[in-house]
């Protein structure tokens, strides 16, 4: 693999931690903001939304610009946004910095997988996207559990500011390994681009990224309530078991590339089925700390196995037109994932059957991304019948 593509896995390491590092404190943002942990949870939501809005807008802007310097350029967005995150005195201000933050994040890993995969042969895009994303996985690994140990010693604004500086350093290592290119004399196609977008295979990809992530996000988010609460584990034990969560996101990242590299449609298929079947499994293993550990492990793995396949998938299904674009759509549709799962976790809690209903709820999801799954690609074979014919 290219050394380049350890420049966009530090990027994406920087962009990983400020998107999870709420989730391991959200008790302690909600007790100096005087929230409660639902409307604190929304944070989460927030910053997904923000992708969501941030990842076509800046892409589109970005069109034709030298690809090295726009990763740069939303690193330094990034950074700014988390120091505003730092500084932020009340709840509503640190919801616009956190959406300001966010404005980097779906255009960076959209642009990135583009640039990931030319660096390749055709036959290892897959696995180039994923070690990309291993930054993702580790920022996991070591990043959240680090900067929910520094939120709960020092303080959750002194996590923003230590993620502040991992912008810095990755401005600094893209500027260094990402090969320098040119910008593009020619304007963008904007019809072939949202002819590509609107085609319903392509709508039908993005919609099942979406609901499976969706199912990821609708336990996470709540993670340290329901280790706390429902599984009766200790707050400080948060950090270490976030490692083990972290641990099962690489190998599931890695495991996913390497299978979508081979066998595209079934890793995409059977990852979702994987999900399922442990939520549905993590509505018991919850009950008993030492199950509760695991069921973190066989979460993180399940959940980042389709991480890969689904964004290879959605570059397939536009089939070369608008790549980045449609990149960056597939990026929105996992924080679109993020944002609805907080939402209906958060809405289960309040209103639902409380925590101990979260994972077989969550299972919905990679359930109902599945039946979409199969349908776009019966759709997909039937144009390409059609296209022969």
């Amino acid at each position: 693999m290219p050394l380049a593509l350890l420049a966009l896995s530090v990027g994406a390491f920087g962009i990983g931690v400020t998107e999870f590092i709420l989730m391991g404190l959200l008790i302690e943002v909600g007790a100096d903001l005087g929230v409660s942990v639902p409307t604190a949870g929304l944070l989460i939501s927030g910053y997904a939304l923000g992708v969501v809005v941030g990842a076509p807008v800046l892409t589109t802007l970005s069109a034709g610009c030298s690809r090295k310097r726009v990763l740069v350029g939303l690193m330094l967005i990034f950074t700014l946004g988390n120091a505003a995150c730092a500084l932020a005195p009340t709840y509503g201000l640190l919801m616009a910095a956190r959406m300001l933050t966010a404005l980097a994040h779906g255009t960076f890993f959209g642009v990135g997988s583009v640039v990931a995969a030319g660096l390749v042969a055709l036959e290892r895009r897959a696995s180039a996207i994923a070690v990309m994303f291993t930054g993702l996985t580790l920022a996991t690994v070591l990043g959240v559990p680090f900067g929910t140990w520094i939120g709960q010693h020092f303080g959750w604004r002194a996590t923003f500011w230590a993620v502040s500086a991992i912008g810095v350093l990755a401005m600094i290592i893209l500027m260094a390994l990402v090969p320098a290119d040119k910008a593009s004399d020619a304007g963008p196609d904007w019809r072939r681009d949202i002819a590509a977008m609107a085609r319903p295979e392509v709508l039908l990809g993005l919609l099942t990224t979406v609901l499976g992530y969706g199912g990821v996000f609708a336990v996470f988010t709540y993670v340290a309530p329901l280790l706390t609460e429902l599984s009766g584990l200790d707050p400080v034990m948060i950090s270490p078991i976030l490692l083990v969560f972290g641990g099962g996101l690489v190998l599931g990242n890695l495991a996913g590339g390497k299978l979508a590299d081979r066998w595209l449609l079934a890793t995409v298929l059977g990852s979702l089925i994987l999900l399922a079947l442990v939520l549905v499994s993590m509505s018991l293993m919850l009950r008993l700390p030492a199950t509760a550990i695991l069921s973190m492990g066989l979460l993180g793995f399940a959940g980042f196995a389709t991480v890969a396949p689904l964004q290879m998938w959605v570059l397939r299904k536009a089939a070369g037109a608008g790549e980045s674009l449609a990149s960056s759509l597939n990026i929105a549709a996992f924080n679109l994932g993020n944002a609805l799962g907080a939402w209906a976790g958060g809405l289960t809690i309040a209103y639902g059957p409380g925590l101990a209903g979260l994972p077989l709820m969550a299972a919905l999801f990679p359930l109902a991304a599945l039946v979409v799954a199969r349908q776009g690609e019966r759709l997909s074979r039937s144009a390409t019948a059609h296209a022969l014919d």
